[in-house]
């Protein structure tokens, strides 16, 4: 874990005065976005080991129970805290698997409720920076060169479990599990791995951002043996950032398009200098929250997704702003810099790298039950067919005559179409083809 003095490409999450040495080495920032707890966080501590071992998990736990707001400083690619430091584990008995019915396959009209309670829980929490964190967390252990499952690491639930939970990076996630672990309970027949990756795109969408492609089914792991080993998610402050991002990066299968329009997730949050090292105490952009207030944020709207960090890195005109070394990178390497300038000046383009690299950020390792997976977006959301408009299917410039757009009209209307309920496309082309039949037959036999 990086000393606050030491650079950080990680979001801070909030921890109490450091009481021994471990404890001071969590300060170090964590990646997208921490939790804002009310004044009692305060109290939180990361216990060594044997401390926690004479307390029982409620007095353990008891200090986060009262907070109300979050604390939010998103990450991106940096998302993750560096490793190699000694860790404390967090004992939070309440997530391992012994505590739900063994769950394979998500259900999708449970995962469909869940997504709705965690917008009612953004909405009263502003916890979207550490819900992103979340899932990108519990993915970004991936590493392409392993085959095997869960070896390989990835989406796959692991991070509930105390030995990945106490990892460096993961410092502060408990807070994010305490709070969607209501919903886990309410719906228990959704996976934790699906979990994690619900809360963190519907935490992108309700900020303002692109709708995430996902799909859902991810495959549990079920004991904390199966958890990866420490290190491989991002240093807090790599000598060379650019370099360091592909190192990490590469390995889970991202390119360089991928690690900038991932880096955008900097849009929300802000940091905190005594827990990272980085960032004012309060600016004009987080004296007053939501939540509780202070830090130093990315962007002038730190809890809005658009393409303003972009903008905003560039120009570097504004003091109140945070600007880390991995943020210059974008502009500063060549490679980086084609992406981040793209993207400042189309934000459309954004959304669309954006969500494809955070649907492909989300599926890394995992295995899905059934294997092609679940979507439980509506159908409403679906591009919808085509809406009637016979003028639309004149010949070269001659206007189809009223009769023969009434005669359409009504064959449209007889399979049930109508100007405000689009038809499904293949009927409307069946339509218009049986009348292009109907009309050659005709000039036929007329001749």
């Amino acid at each position: 874990m990086e000393s606050p003095k030491r650079p950080s490409i990680c979001r801070s999450f909030p921890v109490a005065a450091p009481t021994n040495t471990i404890s001071t080495k969590f300060m170090a920032a964590t990646a997208l976005g921490s939790v804002a707890a009310s004044s009692a966080s305060s109290t939180t501590r990361f216990l060594s080991t044997a401390t926690r071992a004479t307390l029982p998990f409620s007095s353990r736990s008891s200090s986060l129970s009262s907070f109300k707001f979050l604390r939010s400083a998103p990450l991106i690619s940096h998302l993750f805290l560096n490793q190699g430091r000694p860790s404390s584990c967090v004992s939070i008995r309440r997530f391992n698997a012994a505590s739900h019915p063994k769950c394979l396959a998500s259900d999708p009209e449970q995962l469909k409720s869940a997504r709705e309670d965690i917008k009612e829980l953004l909405k009263t929490t502003f916890c979207h920076p550490i819900l992103v964190r979340l899932g990108w967390h519990d993915a970004g252990t991936y590493n392409k060169n392993i085959e095997e499952w869960p070896q390989r690491g990835g989406a796959n639930g692991s991070l509930r479990f105390d030995v990945e939970l106490g990892h460096g990076a993961n410092a502060g996630l408990v807070n994010a599990l305490k709070l969607i672990e209501p919903i886990k309970k309410k719906y228990s027949n959704v996976t934790y791995a699906d979990l994690f990756q619900l809360a963190s795109a519907t935490a992108i969408e309700e900020a303002g951002g692109p709708k995430i492609p996902m799909k859902y089914g991810r495959v549990d792991v079920v004991g904390p043996e199966q958890c990866p080993e420490e290190g491989r998610l991002p240093d807090a402050g790599p000598p060379s950032p650019a370099a360091h991002l592909r190192e990490v990066f590469y390995r889970m299968g991202l390119n360089d398009r991928e690690i900038v329009a991932l880096s955008g997730a900097h849009t929300l949050g802000r940091s905190r200098p005594e827990r990272s090292g980085w960032g004012k105490p309060e600016t004009k952009y987080t004296k007053d929250g939501p939540g509780a207030p202070g830090g130093q944020s990315w962007t002038v709207q730190w809890l809005k997704f658009n393409n303003s960090y972009f903008k905003d890195i560039k120009e570097r005109r504004d003091e109140e702003l945070l600007v880390l070394p991995t943020d210059a990178a974008l502009f500063e390497d060549p490679s980086f810099k084609v992406y981040a300038e793209k993207y400042v000046e189309d934000q459309e383009a954004f959304f669309k790298d954006y969500a494809e690299a955070h649907a492909k950020l989300s599926n890394l390792g995992a295995k899905f039950d059934p294997p092609e997976g679940i979507v439980i977006d509506d159908a409403s959301s679906k591009p919808a067919g085509e809406k009637f408009d016979a003028a639309k299917y004149s010949y070269g410039k001659r206007e189809l005559s009223d009769s023969m757009k009434q005669k359409i009209r009504a064959e449209y209307e007889s399979f049930g179409g109508s100007p405000d309920k689009p038809l499904p496309t293949n009927y409307f082309l069946n339509i218009i083809l049986v009348i292009a039949v109907l009309a050659i037959l005709t000039s036929l036999l007329g001749n």
